[in-house]
């Protein structure tokens, strides 16, 4: 309980530390970041299941649509209050997510892979189609949480949704839930051997990764105030990847420190259209066979090269390895 409580307080001291950046910036740049913070919670999300779990699901970005469609279609034809639909969207991809689950854990790598890869694709092509419940195409008009399409109190929410992603995601990973998840991934069999129902922490983590991502996508949809399929294409899912890999797969920190680069580099590189994808798959490769360990590995060395050089700073650039 006392760690909790330290790191409740951790989570307070890195809000109260960013408040300010809205501030000074403009609504645009806000903006940018409150995109950012959104991609951190899909990324730690994913990075739970697939890097810590070894289950490499590519209906992610899915969740997030099931949590929007969910929220503002029961908030427009109920009536009910925005945050209970938000409840209701989590709900409903938490049940998606165990069903789904069931139904294609028992499989493993690319059979995984392009079962969850299929079933996105059913759910986004239903979306379309379904148009006088969806709108399809054109878009479902989703209620503004706030009252307003300005970014600044949108940041000061999904900042404190990310710190709660990366809490309960600590809290995961530093249990005995974890160290099942890390023994799945590294070597399922001799789990099961040593006693750990595999198959049932497996969707564990696959139902917790659905609710974060549902939270994340019910929040952004109101937040945007309006609803395509087109999030729901396989580019999403491609992004969530390239966050989590550029920032570090199988860290606890990779995930949010590469989804904020690659949602900034992107703003960067947005007049190059499509060609960014190319050169954020040019990048991944390079990641991958120079450095696996991404920018977290890579801060991570040089702070190491830092303390041996300079001493005195070591303590200030301590490279404790997390749970991984």
């Amino acid at each position: 309980m006392a760690g909790l409580l330290r790191r409740l307080g951790l989570c307070l001291v890195a809000y109260a530390a960013v408040a300010w950046v809205p501030l000074v910036t403009s609504e645009y740049h806000t903006h940018i970041l409150v995109i950012s913070l959104y991609y951190v919670i899909l990324a730690v999300g994913w990075n739970l299941l697939a890097g810590y779990t070894g289950q490499f699901s590519l209906a992610h970005h899915t969740f997030a649509g099931i949590g929007a469609y969910t929220s503002a279609l029961l908030v427009q034809r109920a009536g009910i209050p925005i945050l209970a639909g938000v409840v209701a969207g989590a709900v409903v991809a938490a049940v998606v997510g165990y069903g789904l689950g069931s139904l294609c854990l028992r499989m493993r790598a690319i059979y995984l892979a392009l079962a969850t890869w299929a079933f996105a694709e059913s759910v986004r092509l239903l979306v379309t189609v379904e148009y006088q419940i969806t709108r399809g195409d054109l878009g479902l008009a989703a209620p503004l949480l706030f009252g307003t399409p300005r970014a600044t109190p949108y940041y000061y929410l999904f900042l404190g949704l990310a710190l709660v992603a990366l809490l309960v995601a600590w809290q995961i990973v530093h249990s005995r839930i974890g160290a099942y998840l890390r023994a799945i991934r590294d070597d399922e069999e001799a789990a099961a051997t040593m006693g750990v129902d595999t198959f049932k922490w497996k969707r564990f983590a696959f139902v917790v990764s659905a609710v974060f991502a549902a939270v994340a996508g019910a929040f952004q949809g109101h937040y945007i105030g309006l609803l395509s399929p087109t999030p729901m294409k396989f580019n999403e899912m491609a992004t969530v990847i390239i966050m989590v890999i550029t920032g570090g797969l199988r860290t606890f920190a990779g995930p949010a420190l590469g989804a904020v680069f690659i949602e900034l580099l992107s703003e960067l590189l947005r007049r190059w259209g499509e060609i960014r994808m190319v050169l954020f798959a040019l990048l991944v490769i390079a990641v991958v066979r120079l450095y696996p360990a991404g920018l977290v590995g890579l801060l991570r060395a040089t702070g190491t090269r830092i303390g041996a050089r300079l001493p005195a700073l070591a303590p200030l650039l301590g490279t404790r390895r997390p749970a991984d």
